[in-house]
């Protein structure tokens, strides 16, 4: 049995996919750094039979980001599937003219350094698999930046740039990177964009291995 790893865990759309991965015979990890909401989501991965567990790290912090993959592979099965979608930091929607050197070291932190050691932390356990799943979550200003939130355009086009070329390098060893731009709300009433859409989507991604970039929605003209 092999493991979905999903950093940033929350309510919304990661529940969705945790238990869209669980429903597929995965174990389920959840990763963030509100422990409580661990316990709570891990005891409720809406279905009979999935294996979930809650481990604690900050995107912030790479060592204890590494730990928490590193304790989730040991005690739930290797990681086929990696999810990196935590949700940014209200202080990184400063517009541009407003964002200094300074306010962007965080969002870079967040959206390059923290996929980058997660990544890290898991190809060793996929490359053994023969098989992996490095998908990536980014919002529209991924592809289109947004100067009304400027640290968060720069640090989702990095992280964009990273995942593309992980695509390219990792194809051949059959681990397929691939991003899914969200570009407005996620809303439970949306066709394409609620929860549960957005679960299928990136399920389908998985299982299909084919282009890097994915749209859940056109993006707005």
């Amino acid at each position: 049995m092999t493991t979905f790893a999903l950093v940033g865990a929350g309510p919304g759309l990661e529940l969705a996919a945790a238990r869209r991965f669980g429903a597929a015979g995965h174990h389920v990890a959840l990763i963030s750094r509100n422990a409580d909401g661990l316990n709570t989501l891990a005891d409720d991965p809406g279905g009979d039979g999935i294996r979930a567990r809650g481990f604690s790290a900050d995107v912030l912090a790479p060592s204890s980001l590494a730990a928490a993959l590193d304790t989730a592979a040991k005690e739930l099965g290797p990681i086929e599937i990696l999810q990196f979608s935590p949700v940014p930091r209200g202080d990184f929607m400063k517009p541009v003219l407003q964002t200094t050197a300074a306010d962007l070291e965080d969002p870079l932190a967040f959206s390059v350094r923290g996929p980058v050691t997660c990544v890290q932390a898991v190809l060793p356990g996929m490359r053994k698999l023969g098989r992996g799943t490095p998908l990536f979550v980014n919002g529209g200003s991924a592809v289109r930046p947004n100067p009304q939130v400027a640290g968060a355009s720069v640090a989702f086009a990095a992280e964009s740039a990273y995942a593309a070329m992980l695509h390219d390098a990792l194809a051949p060893q059959n681990i397929h990177a691939a991003q899914l731009i969200v570009p407005g709300a996620i809303r439970p009433d949306a066709e394409h964009s609620s929860p549960k859409a957005l679960a299928e989507r990136l399920y389908a991604i998985h299982t299909d291995r084919g282009a890097f970039r994915h749209y859940a929605e056109p993006m707005p003209a």
